[in-house]
């Protein structure tokens, strides 16, 4: 194969992955024009970078692997500009998961085997679903710790909370999607 045609089967299949790293970059960001030079960049670099690709992983997982680190300049460049979200209505979604003495208001359904189930692509749909959804600074904090691997400390420094709320955060980000994967994916919704 020409070096042409493989430069064109690459420019292919990096927009075919363009909408994916937009919606990534968007969930952590929480701003479009950030997100978009994210992605840009994210694409430039595949480009500038496709000889250093030596597909032992797949090209997806390759360029995430970018676009993570360009979110993360993205969050440096523009960390006095960030939006906090202030409008956490996390405390509702505790009161409805749990009874005042804080045990679960319904026990957690069994649900089947976990292993097949994670293996379902649909699943994975439902689960990102769930992560868009996620409000302003609990899903930005979620993404950070689960997607960008950042460990507390660095979200405390980024996001300037202390390690207490980023737990609490995690804990809330952790019911919501509990929550959701309940309601959309096992389709038993709690009662």
């Amino acid at each position: 194969m020409s070096d042409s045609l493989q430069l064109a089967d690459l420019h292919g299949r990096l927009e075919a992955l363009r909408p994916t790293l937009l919606r990534l970059a968007q969930l952590q960001l929480r701003n479009a024009a950030w997100a978009e030079d994210a992605v840009s960049e994210t694409l430039l670099a595949a480009l500038e970078g496709a000889s250093r690709f030596a597909g032992q992983s797949q090209l997806k997982t390759w360029v995430v692997g970018i676009l993570k680190h360009k979110v993360l300049d993205q969050l440096r460049q523009r960390q006095r500009e960030v939006a906090y979200d202030t409008d956490d209505d996390g405390e509702v979604i505790d009161d409805l998961v749990f009874a005042p003495d804080g045990h679960f208001r319904t026990t957690p359904q069994t649900w089947q085997s976990p292993s097949d189930t994670l293996q379902q692509r649909q699943f994975f749909e439902v689960l990102e679903a769930c992560m868009d959804a996620l409000p302003g600074q609990i899903g930005r904090v979620f993404l950070m710790r689960e997607w960008l691997e950042l460990d507390t400390d660095a979200i405390c420094q980024e996001l300037r909370l202390s390690s207490t709320n980023v737990w609490t955060m995690l804990h809330r980000a952790r019911m919501r999607l509990r929550e959701c994967l309940q309601l959309n994916w096992f389709g038993n919704p709690a009662k």
